[in-house]
């Protein structure tokens, strides 16, 4: 009896028990409904904004680049537009609609898959085949998820096999293309699809099916065109392409400065320096997205403004005729004896006044065929000669010399070195004055001032004390002529010469007549330009001006900006020294007194209608080719550099020359080339200038006119 009671009782319990449950459900319940009830009255406006609000985010778009001309307006490069395709992909775009995309995309255009590398192929079969690439790695849930996303889809590629790459069709690689194109850009940032050979067929197809093409839009792009013409195309230099975009060692310059990291830019010389007047102002487009990132509309904010024009100081025929001059000179020198190792020469062409370049010519002669070498006219250097001894007589004024001052010529012997002499006077002795040691080229008369420089004595077969003091001090006037310094150039990568670093007697008489230190042929003609100028060092540059960007190819817009002059320094001599300089430069090109008292220029240059002020030179170097090994102890070949510089007309200068021809000859077969050039150069100059001359019909006799300003 006592056992029934007990059992009824804990039936009797549970029914309240569950009651109770079924409550608190109900309480819950009513809470929850309470709940939503007051967020939709209360919050149901805020949250439906939320849901329906759209953001609004700035897109930009490349404009075309400012284009190059010459100094007389001769287009140098151009934009040449181009039908393109372009994709932009939004913030919420995902791998398999843009794949879908893609899909209908490559039925409407033609690609090029030569760059579709195998990496893009296993890319896209992967997207393809998801089940079969899982398949391929054999790992479970378990192990897949704890090696992490990274290292489960490398495992992944690395699982796709021979055949399943081999079994994708053509179809499926054209796919793969545009897929990777898609993926090339960065969200909200335009990438070309295709930009080269677009049809108006792919145009027109893309174009009536852009609302199923998403992202997907047509435009007009360009690329950069070069004067086919123009033998100055690597001073031009280039720009990156779209794949290369910006520069690795450049790029958080160019992001801060607001570029793209697929942008194109400068990446040479004149494209390079001048980046900031040519890239223009890029076009601002106003995308409308929802909350999901999806684009709903576009609208054009600001139309961007193309890149502004470069005007450069380059005279394009002057340069193209200075480059044929070069050619034919090196033709003719590998007929003469003892040219082996003969394969270049430079010729710069500056306006001395101004320091506007005229020319960079640089040819070098490889298996029969020429190279542009215009770089080399300020990235290479060589020992120059006889050609700087008009600064080392200025460097006798600077310390004490006065113009009309006397040294004795006579060989140079010192105890335990070879001797050093004139070319002219092997054996004797006598006195010479600066004009007649600038005149024909003494060698001694440099050493002897070097000496006085010195405050060192020479004694015929004894030594010489020389301090090391004594090479800084000729070398800071060499530099106040822009030798072994930079120039101030207005391009990247300028050469600062080569120093000797030895410090021995010997070596500082080698450097007195230009047979230690080396020099670049920019440095030549700044040198010269600086005695022309009466001592006034003037940079070097390359722009001349920039202008107003039009869409005329034969109109330049309006000035913005025009290059001045820029002094780097003055040397702080009388203008009656550089006169008493440029006596002795004069002689060395017009006097014919005969024999070894002659210029040593004047066979090319005496009688002529214009009037040549200037300075051969001739260094003897050791050089035996590229492949020639010069850790073996075995000393190279002796091997003779010959170079000029000069400026013309004497009493007015228009324009200063510098020619160097290295590894000219061997031995004494000495073929002139230097004089050969020089020659040739200046006549191209004042017959150019003549025949601008007379198209001008009377109106305009100035060679260098801007008849285009506005």
């Amino acid at each position: 009896m006592k056992v029934k009671k007990s059992r009824s009782k804990r039936k009797a319990h549970i029914p309240i028990r569950l009651n109770i449950l079924f409550f608190i459900v109900f309480i819950l319940f009513a809470v929850l409904i309470l709940r939503l009830g007051f967020l939709q009255i209360v919050y149901g406006e805020d949250y439906k904004r939320e849901v329906e609000q759209t953001n609004s985010t700035t897109v930009t778009k490349n404009v075309p680049r400012g284009e190059i001309y010459d100094r007389n307006f001769k287009k140098l490069v151009a934009n040449k537009p181009e039908n393109t395709i372009t994709y932009t992909r939004s913030t919420s775009t995902k791998s398999a609609d843009m794949l879908k995309t893609a899909e209908k995309l490559s039925t409407m255009i033609k690609v090029d898959t030569k760059s579709l590398t195998e990496r893009d192929q296993i890319d896209y079969w992967i997207l393809k085949h998801p089940k079969e690439a899982k398949k391929n790695t054999k790992l479970t849930e378990k192990e897949q998820s704890e090696i992490g996303n990274d290292d489960y889809y490398k495992k992944q590629v690395e699982s796709v096999t021979k055949a399943q790459l081999d079994s994708l069709t053509q179809q499926d690689k054209n796919i793969a293309f545009i897929y990777r194109q898609f993926n090339a850009g960065y969200e909200l940032t335009p990438v070309n699809v295709k930009s080269k050979d677009v049809t108006d067929v792919e145009i027109a197809k893309v174009s009536e099916n852009l609302g199923d093409l998403p992202g997907v839009d047509t435009a007009k792009d360009w690329i950069r065109s070069y004067d086919s013409k123009t033998t100055l195309r690597s001073i031009l230099g280039s720009v990156t392409s779209e794949k290369q975009g910006l520069p690795d060692e450049s790029l958080q310059k160019y992001l801060a400065l607001g570029y793209a990291r697929n942008d194109r830019v400068g990446q040479s010389y004149v494209e390079q320096q001048y980046e900031s007047l040519l890239r223009g102002s890029k076009a601002e487009y106003s995308s409308e997205t929802d909350s999901d990132g999806n684009v709903i509309s576009t609208v054009q904010e600001y139309a961007g403004k193309k890149g502004s024009d470069v005007i450069l100081t380059i005279d394009a025929d002057l340069q193209s005729k200075t480059d044929e001059i070069i050619k034919e000179a090196l033709k003719y020198g590998k007929t003469t004896p003892g040219t082996r190792l003969l394969d270049r020469a430079y010729v710069v062409i500056t306006n001395p006044k101004t320091g506007e370049i005229l020319t960079l010519s640089g040819q070098q002669y490889k298996k029969g065929k020429f190279e542009d070498d215009s770089l080399g006219t300020f990235t290479s250097s060589y020992v120059m000669g006889s050609a700087i001894k008009g600064a080392t007589v200025m460097a006798g004024y600077t310390y004490g010399k006065q113009p009309g001052y006397s040294e004795i010529d006579e060989p140079i012997i010192l105890k335990g070195t070879a001797k050093k002499s004139s070319w002219f006077n092997r054996d004797n002795s006598f006195a010479m004055n600066d004009i007649s040691a600038l005149r024909q080229s003494s060698n001694s008369f440099m050493m002897k001032t070097a000496l006085d420089i010195a405050g060192a004595t020479y004694v015929k077969d004894g030594s010489l004390d020389i301090p090391n003091s004594a090479f800084d001090k000729l070398r800071k006037v060499y530099g106040e002529f822009g030798l072994g310094v930079k120039t101030g150039i207005d391009l990247p990568g300028e050469a600062t010469g080569i120093i000797g670093q030895e410090k021995e007697p010997g070596k500082y008489l080698d450097l007195s007549y230009g047979q230690y230190d080396g020099y670049t042929p920019l440095q030549l003609n700044q040198y010269v330009s600086t005695i022309a100028n009466n001592g006034y060092r003037i940079a070097p540059h390359i722009l001349k001006q920039v202008r107003d960007a039009t869409n005329e190819d034969d109109e330049v817009g309006a000035l913005q900006t025009q290059t001045n002059p820029r002094i780097l320094n003055k040397i702080d001599l009388p203008k009656s020294y550089f006169e008493q300089v440029k006596k002795g430069f004069y002689e060395v090109m017009n006097n014919t007194s005969g024999g070894t008292t002659s210029g040593t220029g004047a066979t090319y240059f005496a009688g002529l209608d214009y009037k040549v002020a200037g300075k051969t030179g001739t260094a003897e170097s050791f050089y035996a080719g590229p492949d020639w090994d010069y850790t073996s102890g075995i000393p190279a070949p002796a091997v003779w550099n010959t170079t000029f510089v000069g400026y013309a007309p004497y009493d007015d200068p228009e324009i200063a020359v510098s020619v160097a021809v290295p590894w000219a000859y061997e031995g004494d077969s000495d073929n002139k080339l230097n004089m050969r050039i020089a020659k040739d150069v200046f006549d191209a100059y004042f017959e150019l200038q003549k025949e601008r001359a007379k198209k001008a019909d009377g109106t305009d006799k100035a060679l260098y006119s801007d008849k285009k300003d506005k």
